[in-house]
């Protein structure tokens, strides 16, 4: 108490200053028409300026709320396109017309009328591709729980892609045409000479069928299909048309530069071929192989 006391007394004439000028401006206020107009002016700009500030200030601050909410209201929205992507995706690969890959002769019919197809097939998508190496490989989003196993024929709708070489429960990865490792029979389509049909590096656009007799004829321009000698592919599924051909090394056979149906570099939409008769086939094969 004693040193605010002291404080009081040692600013006395500040004080005193301060009382006096309050006075003065309540008796201008009071008694003089004009100052009281100005003053009152005066304090309706500052109180306007304070107001207006106050206002831009709680806007900036409304304004930030406003932004947390639109992002969220985005990120909601940006989920719903991605859902119904998703299933616009789903549709398209569940409606695409397949005549172009799989022929009528994957058909069987035991009985007049009946259509048993020897062949089913299950959408895929492709989430991982490679088409850089001399072995490459696709990555497709089906896995065993989905029916998915080894040595399963795969196709674009285009045509050929590659087979199926491992699997797990959701994942499976696919050897690819695109894959030095990898022959796939294929004829000349409207013949029965066949090859294996691989590709040797380079240019992703191009294949070559070998061992192509002589005797063999075809044109430039001809289509490539799978000869149907194996129970992973049925006959008939396009892979590509004939760009040029030459002689092998003994002359004996021809080897056709093919260019590729499937575009390898777009790959998106896959179909995993069924062969509801594969295992009786090679259950077959193998039991006369074992008695040679």
């Amino acid at each position: 108490m004693q040193k605010l006391l002291a404080f009081l007394v040692s600013k006395r004439h500040w004080i005193l200053f301060i009382l006096c000028e309050l006075i003065s401006f309540v008796l201008i206020y009071r008694n003089n028409a004009y100052q009281r107009n100005m003053m009152l002016t005066s304090a309706n700009a500052i109180t306007g300026s304070i107001s207006s500030m106050s206002s831009t200030v709680f806007s900036y601050l409304d304004l930030q709320k406003v932004n947390q909410e639109l992002l969220e209201q985005s990120s909601i929205l940006e989920m719903e396109v991605i859902r119904l992507r998703e299933q616009l995706e789903k549709i398209s690969l569940d409606t695409i017309n397949f005549n172009p890959v799989f022929p009528e002769d994957t058909i069987l019919a035991p009985n007049p009328g009946d259509r048993v197809y020897a062949y089913k097939f299950l959408t895929a998508r492709a989430v991982n591709n490679s088409t850089n190496y001399l072995n490459n490989y696709i990555t497709i989003n089906k896995g065993s729980k989905d029916g998915i196993r080894p040595d399963m024929g795969v196709v674009s709708p285009h045509g050929v892609v590659g087979i199926v070489m491992t699997v797990s429960d959701h994942y499976s990865v696919v050897i690819s045409l695109l894959n030095t490792k990898l022959n796939i029979s294929c004829k000349v389509k409207g013949t029965n000479f066949s090859g294996p049909l691989s590709w040797k590096g380079g240019d992703v656009a191009y294949a070559y069928l070998g061992e192509l007799p002589t005797h063999a004829v075809f044109e430039k321009g001809d289509t490539i299909v799978t000869s149907g000698n194996s129970a992973i592919f049925p006959p008939g599924i396009m892979a590509g048309v004939v760009d040029s051909y030459d002689k092998q090394r003994d002359d004996n056979f021809y080897s056709l530069k093919v260019r590729l149906a499937t575009d390898f570099y777009s790959l998106s939409a896959l179909y995993v071929i069924f062969n509801n008769m594969q295992e009786e086939q090679w259950e077959i094969e193998k039991e006369v192989m074992s008695n040679d």
